[in-house]
């Protein structure tokens, strides 16, 4: 999934709430063991590559359940670092919604890209992601994490260039 957003006079965007606390959780049992899980994690994936010029990358990675029936869904937010060094949700077009990434019965790894119009001229840019984990029991919400990216993760499926996996992006 694509989303354009234009960068002029510095950055065009409302600012919406800073960053989320790193994880929520609904849920008992299991619910906890998910939360610890090696599994779950947040990373830049793509960071401008020559032939992805001014595109953000996020995957993210979610462990099972073990429940078949259960779904897992990944929502995807882009930030900005601000000069005070808050971070503020991208608000036009950063946010994938929530994407289906299959049954919980194992890990699963999903991702999304996002191509911004940087205004040259205007200094560089740095953007983070921010990943809602969902597992789902039909329509009801058993557990909901939340991570930024962070960097070292490997098996990361994707990547631009291979095994690329970077907490930040700074794009110019």
């Amino acid at each position: 999934m694509w989303g354009a957003a234009t960068l002029a006079g510095g950055l065009l965007w409302a600012a919406l709430a800073a960053a989320a606390p790193a994880s929520v959780s609904r849920g008992a049992g299991r619910g906890h063991s998910l939360l610890h899980s090696r599994e779950l994690w947040a990373t830049v994936d793509v960071c401008d590559p020559a032939d992805q010029r001014d595109t953000i990358g996020i995957r993210g990675s979610m462990p099972g359940d073990g429940h078949s029936q259960d779904t897992m869904y990944m929502a995807f937010q882009l930030q900005y670092e601000q000069a005070s060094g808050t971070w503020t949700d991208l608000a036009h077009d950063g946010s994938s919604g929530f994407i289906g990434v299959g049954s919980a019965k194992t890990t699963r790894q999903g991702g999304t890209s996002f191509q911004l119009m940087p205004v040259k001229g205007k200094p560089a840019y740095t953007m983070r992601g921010l990943v809602t984990f969902q597992w789902r029991h039909g329509s009801r919400v058993s557990h909901e994490a939340t991570r930024t990216t962070s960097a070292g993760h490997t098996a990361v499926a994707d990547a631009d260039p291979q095994g690329y996996s970077a907490a930040q992006c700074t794009l110019a």
